[in-house]
């Protein structure tokens, strides 16, 4: 029932309906927002629109040119280079604490504190004379022979230019693209390595002033030399030798040094009998051996792919980083059969120097040889390593840790292996190197003599200025400050001897010297 109210309003002359109107969104209306905002929210809001339209002007008005943009890539590039170069750098830092642990475990308790003391302080003095000479005479501009500039890296600069760009002084580093300082801190950390491994083979006996000594010496003069004729753009470089991350230049001429101080030291007593039958002097902690070979194995995947000294596409860092650890696995299992073999049981200090050896003898080739071949010389440095301990017992050069057995003979090994297995350069889509950027194709893969002689020529010249220099450093230290500590400070240990102080205070240690004469297994060194 329609109210008579309603029926008049509807009669009303003149009175027109409503017309239907879509409704309006209230954040459409202005009404709204002046009922809703208070007047300073209000007055934000064409303050706010103001600044986005500015921002959209502002980023427009910001687009890089093609330039500014190679530019940018550019500085990126150099910044992604140099923090590689600086990670692989910190990882053949910390190969230290690998040497250190590996030669404490193979050495006896008494003798813990000073093989620990050397490994420690010798990376501190090599960064010191490294600074001060070794680098000028490395890398420095200068002659064929040796480099004469860049002392204290004083001088003319301006890395990361490279190529024609480079104008400096250290013209055989011009191929990388990163600072100064970090090629200066990667080279270093090789350096380093090579001191160390002296300290390895003359460990038990020789005065700690002696060793300190000779590490400045050798890593200030004697590796620099030979370095440069090598990677400072010296006449085996000319001549066509390659090692791509130092088989021959770190490892084998620390193991020269290494052999000539072991030499000149003589054995530890005990080690022979009368008839010059060899006697074990067993390690005292295998345990932190293996953790220090399982540290050297990381380490390597800094010194290798390292030298790469660049990113690049990635593709020639992971074939270094696999063609390194198929060698480093190969050569473990190599040595592990052929111990058992020959001595009846697998010995596990012969497993961590097989492994050892393999990982020295690719270096000289991990850039240059298949994966395939990289297990072949892997597997043979393995087998070498083995029969190499056995050898230096039987000459009488008493090496406790095995360092020249791993580092001499694979160094030696994995030198000439370049010049059997490389693949030699191709500009075809793939290939691991272009003309001019590596060795020309090995022996055994159709290249002819050419390359393996070149191999052999910077093999022996390495090794006899090594020699050399070394017999000088030695012969002139034992007739100054003598370099074997006494005998009564030997049976003692060099621990209370030479540090006054014991690794394992309260703990039962052999202070006799003296050991059982039936042969045996030891750590690192062998009887057959």
């Amino acid at each position: 029932m329609v109210s008579r109210s309603t029926l008049k309003k509807q009669a009303l002359p003149g009175r027109v309906a409503p017309s239907p109107r879509q409704p309006q969104s209230k954040w459409l209306s202005l009404d709204w927002y002046a009922r809703k905002l208070s007047p300073s929210a209000q007055a934000c809001i064409p303050l706010a629109l103001i600044i986005v339209l500015a921002w959209g002007v502002g980023a427009n008005a910001q687009t890089p040119s093609a330039a500014e943009l190679n530019e940018k890539l550019s500085t990126l590039t150099v910044g992604l280079d140099t923090m590689w170069v600086c990670i692989a750098g910190f990882l053949v830092f910390f190969m230290n604490a690998g040497f250190g642990m590996l030669e404490t475990g193979f050495c006896r308790q008494k003798n813990a504190v000073n093989i620990l003391s050397k490994n420690l302080i010798v990376f501190a003095l090599a960064t010191i004379i490294y600074w001060a000479v070794g680098f000028a005479f490395m890398f420095g501009d200068g002659n064929l022979f040796i480099g004469l500039n860049g002392f204290f890296l004083s001088g003319a600069d301006n890395s990361p230019a490279t190529g024609d760009d480079y104008q400096g002084i250290f013209s055989a580093l011009s191929w990388t693209g990163v600072p100064l300082a970090a090629k200066f801190f990667f080279q270093l950390a090789f350096a380093g390595t090579a001191a160390t491994i002296v300290s390895g083979a003359v460990a038990e006996r020789v005065k700690f002033v002696d060793f300190l000594i000779f590490s400045l010496l050798l890593v200030g003069f004697s590796y620099p030399i030979t370095g440069h004729w090598v990677w400072g753009g010296g006449w085996l470089t000319k001549m066509g030798f390659w090692d791509f991350a130092g088989s021959n230049v770190v490892h084998a001429a620390g193991g020269w040094a290494a052999l000539m101080g072991a030499a000149f030291l003589g054995p530890r007593i005990g080690k022979y009998t009368a008839d010059g039958t060899p006697s074990a002097l067993p390690g005292h902690n295998m345990s932190i051996a293996m953790l220090g070979c399982l540290i050297l194995w990381l380490g390597w995947f800094g010194f290798n792919p390292g030298s790469t000294m660049s990113v690049g596409n990635g593709a020639l860092m992971a074939h270094i980083i696999v063609t390194t650890n198929t060698a480093a696995a190969f050569g473990g299992v190599a040595a592990t059969f052929t111990a058992w073999g020959l001595l009846g049981k697998p010995d596990l200090s012969m497993i961590i120097n097989g492994i050892l050896a393999g990982l020295v003898a690719v270096t000289a080739g991990c850039a240059f040889v298949s994966i395939p071949s990289s297990a072949v010389i892997g597997a043979v440095g393995g087998v070498l390593v083995v029969l190499a301990v056995g050898f230096f017992d039987r000459i009488m050069i008493d090496d406790p840790v095995g360092a020249t057995s791993v580092h001499l003979v694979n160094g030696i090994w994995g030198t000439l292996a370049v010049g059997l297995f490389a693949v030699g350069p191709s500009d075809a889509a793939g290939a691991l190197y272009a003309e001019g950027l590596g060795p020309i194709k090995g022996l055994l893969l159709g290249g002819g003599f050419q390359q393996l002689w070149y191999q052999f020529v910077g093999v022996m010249s390495v090794g006899g200025m090594t020699v050399l220099l070394s017999s000088i450093f030695w012969l002139a230290l034992k007739s100054t400050l003598g370099i074997r500590v006494h005998e009564e400070e030997e049976i003692m240990g060099l621990d209370i001897s030479e540090h006054g102080m014991e690794a394992y205070s309260g703990f039962i240690k052999d202070s006799t010297g003296s050991v059982p004469s039936s042969g045996g297994l030891s750590s690192g060194v062998k009887t057959y």
